[in-house]
């Protein structure tokens, strides 16, 4: 096999699921005897990662997801504690005070650059488990921290470290579970990056409260540390590609015949396919329409929401009443949404692909992106921004801006899943690198466009600045319905060699 019977983008979804994960249904004579595959039928070999007892698989799929909500967690649940930090190092600096909460967010944008492309290369086990030891390392690194500087630099390596399950975690989903059923197991493990900060100011509130800015570090650095334990027993290697390669091997070394080769193996050099591994996620970035035009769209929504989240504290705390601990309470609004867009995607984003499966048709790509999901996603994030801008603006009871930001929520998770199922049935084999270059966008929106907020806040105030940000996610808004029609096309005429 060839790298590009490979690549998904020349095809149509069903090819990679067959050949790399399910097995192809044709009789052995087009292969020789040293050719090495999971064993006839491949729907039985219990090798196979689809094969899996379903059990394993919730396992592996809900420690991954515990993993992407942890890392998350850690990037806002710092913030609370952010003013006792500048009295303890000395500086009244608000732009430190911003970059410091929001280079953990950088970290995110340098990270799946790597992490991605050697996953696909080498293993996606060993690279969760190095990452999740150095995320640990860097949280007591961190809470350890002498000075602001040091401090930012741990953040940042944190990360770095932290973004491996975010990155990785959608192409662990595709190695386990067959397309009719990866739409529940993509909303479990979705829900992370955007509940993780917004759980994140709330236990971090309390924990300031009671401790000091230290213990946010310690607790993460304890709680991870458990998780990786558990992690590394837990959660084998799943990439197929990387299973029968250590198959091969296996037959090579007992019958000291050296013919056997993975029938996924494209014959490329080691060291090309790594170089090829590492440019892959950028490639994919600046090249593909889909991923550029996509990744562009939740970045700039990643931004806005960030956005949003600096003046949660001014908001509910000067215009509100708030206690500090109770101000990180109004995370929740969101998160009550996101939790509802969870069970409406959850629900709804596999229908389209068994109801063409009972049907004998075979499913595309774009069957992730349906209206019934995409127009009250998109939608809805202009209307909870402007519902919050207005009430706040306006200083109507607390309810209102926190209904406004359920909305909102609501409206993120559902493009979020919508769009990285999307592209993980689109990139079938490359899931990781084409997540990785979305989660590049979104995450450098994420670190910076924060830093701009509060001057947009001070010039506009808060109608106006949160209805220029609902105005510009409203012209966005067609992106995903265009792509439902339209991205096909686009899909066949623009392919990569991978």
């Amino acid at each position: 096999m060839d790298a590009k019977s490979l690549d998904p983008e020349a095809q149509s979804v069903a090819l990679p699921d067959e050949k790399v994960n399910e097995g192809s249904t044709a009789g052995t004579s087009e292969h020789d005897e040293y050719d090495v595959f999971w064993e006839e039928p491949a729907g039985e070999d219990p090798e196979n990662p689809m094969n899996w007892s379903p059990m394993r698989k919730w396992t592996i799929i809900g420690m991954v997801s515990f993993i992407t909500f942890l890392t998350p967690l850690a990037s806002s649940m710092f913030a609370p504690g952010i003013t006792q930090v500048l009295e303890d190092f000395g500086t009244t600096s608000n732009l430190l005070s911003a970059f410091v909460v929001s280079v953990y967010v950088l970290g995110f944008a340098c990270g799946p650059l790597i992490v991605a492309p050697v996953s696909e290369y080498s293993g996606r086990a060993w690279v969760y488990n190095v990452c999740n030891v150095l995320f640990v390392i860097f949280n007591i690194a961190s809470a350890l921290a002498p000075n602001m500087a040091s401090l930012v630099v741990f953040r940042f390596f944190d990360g770095v470290a932290g973004v491996a399950a975010i990155t990785c975690g959608s192409g662990t989903i595709a190695d386990l579970v067959p397309r009719e059923k990866r739409g529940q197991a993509m909303a479990i493990w979705s829900l992370g990056p955007l509940f993780g900060p917004i759980i994140g100011p709330v236990v971090g509130g309390f924990l300031v409260e009671a401790t000091d800015w230290r213990w946010v570090f310690w607790v993460l650095a304890i709680t991870g540390g458990a998780a990786t334990v558990v992690f590394f027993f837990t959660v084998p290697e799943t990439y197929a590609p990387i299973l029968l390669e250590r198959k091969a091997a296996r037959l090579r070394k007992s019958t000291g015949d050296m013919a056997y080769k993975s029938r996924l193996d494209s014959g490329v050099p080691p060291k090309q396919m790594f170089v090829r591994s590492l440019i892959r996620p950028s490639k994919m970035l600046f090249m593909s329409p889909i991923v550029a035009l996509m990744s562009t769209y939740i970045a700039v929504l990643y931004g806005f929401l960030y956005i949003l989240f600096t003046t949660f504290t001014l908001v509910f705390e000067g215009q509100y009443n708030f206690s500090a601990s109770a101000s990180g309470l109004s995370f929740l609004g969101s998160g009550v949404g996101m939790l509802i867009g969870l069970a409406y995607v959850g629900t709804l984003s596999d229908r389209k692909i068994r109801i063409k499966l009972e049907h004998k048709e075979v499913p595309i790509p774009e069957d992730r992106l349906p209206m019934y999901l995409t127009i009250p996603g998109s939608l809805a994030i202009p209307a909870g921004l402007f519902i919050y801008g207005w009430s706040t603006d306006k200083v109507v009871h607390w309810i209102v801006p926190e209904i406004g930001n359920a909305v909102t929520g609501f409206g993120m998770i559902t493009i979020l899943m919508c769009v990285q199922t999307y592209l993980v049935d689109a990139f079938l084999a490359h899931a990781a690198s084409a997540v990785a270059a979305c989660t590049v966008l979104r995450s450098l929106l994420g670190a910076l466009l924060p830093l701009c907020g509060l001057q947009l806040y001070e010039k506009l105030g808060l109608g106006w600045g949160n209805s220029l940000l609902a105005f510009l996610a409203l012209a966005m808004a067609p992106i995903p319905i265009l792509f439902q029609i339209w991205g096909e096309r686009l899909r066949t005429k623009w392919t990569l060699n991978l």
